[in-house]
């Protein structure tokens, strides 16, 4: 989905309904308040009432947290950026993810709204539960440990610059994704992916443009 211009200014309207639209909005310390309780209760009911170790407990935990990078690349680069021609398709896709690369600024849909966010968590919990049963209660939290992350690191990405030189890669990633190209740079809260699947920019031979970076930042 290509704009011509990115706006600087407000944000989409994505429902004539008030309530539909206040709905579409959050702030990132929501999201957070609502799953850290459930990611906490779900490793200590792993381990106190399905009795796996903790060393288990571990292992899925972070292991899914790296797969959320890899889902996270998949989700970005093939839903989010999904062309087609079907109208319904592209209002989907403009809800999604589209409007974010009209108004970069726009720092309240960088987080999945509460109500959205815990019915497509419960599909994926049930999901999980399907192929992985119990070990669901030790993969699901690292998987929205990792969502949490990543919704912070984007916003990050979007409101400062990067606090150490090793993440500047990262950021530069980011930026080139929205103004010179959003058909690479997928990768959000990790690069890998991009470099495992070729999708990467060149950053040695990409000049880094200040202005066109700071038309992607929120407003200080």
């Amino acid at each position: 989905m290509k704009f011509d211009k990115i706006k600087n200014k407000g944000q989409a309207r994505l429902f004539e309904s008030r309530y539909l639209e206040m709905l579409t909005k959050t702030h990132p310390l929501v999201i957070w308040a609502m799953y850290v309780p459930i990611i906490g209760y779900m490793l200590y009911y792993s381990y106190a009432s399905l009795g796996f170790g903790i060393a288990r407990v571990a292992t899925v935990f972070f292991g899914a947290m790296f797969f959320w990078t890899f889902f996270e690349y998949i989700m970005h680069r093939y839903i989010f950026h999904l062309s087609s021609e079907n109208p319904r398709v592209r209002r989907i896709i403009y809800v999604m993810h589209g409007n974010h690369h009209e108004y970069p600024r726009d720092k309240q849909r960088l987080f999945m709204p509460p109500v959205p966010s815990l019915i497509l968590a419960s599909v994926i919990f049930g999901a999980q539960y399907l192929f992985l049963q119990n070990i669901t209660f030790m993969f699901f939290p690292g998987f929205m440990l990792g969502y949490l992350i990543y919704g912070s690191m984007h916003y990050a990405i979007h409101a400062w610059n990067p606090p150490f030189r090793f993440m500047k890669a990262l950021w530069r990633n980011h930026h080139l994704h929205h103004y010179k190209g959003d058909e690479k740079g997928f990768g959000v809260s990790s690069s890998l992916w991009d470099y495992v699947f070729g999708t990467s920019f060149d950053l040695e031979k990409e000049k880094e443009d200040k202005s066109k970076v700071k038309e992607l930042m929120f407003n200080k």
